[in-house]
């Protein structure tokens, strides 16, 4: 199934990607997918604890199943004034 996966603030500087579209088994969730992106980069691990994630605009859980044609969201952290 073909997911479109978009990164966004520092984990897209780090990767130095904004967005993919990834070929991903059927029945992968969102944390297989987060553990897959660590696995390539693994200047990804300090984010593990405090990324959220979305699901076509939609926070969700790791364990959260992905469907083909789904967006999906890395978003670290942010902080500001």
């Amino acid at each position: 199934m073909k997911v479109h996966v978009r990164f966004f603030a520092a984990i897209r500087e780090v990767l130095g990607e904004e967005e993919l579209v990834l070929d991903l088994p059927a029945g992968t969730t969102v944390s297989v997918l987060w553990d897959q992106l660590q696995t390539k980069n693994s200047s990804l691990v300090p984010y593990d604890r405090s990324v959220q994630f979305a699901i076509n605009h939609d926070f969700v859980g790791r364990d959260t199943e992905l469907s083909a044609g789904d967006e999906v969201a890395f978003l670290p952290p942010v902080s500001g004034g």
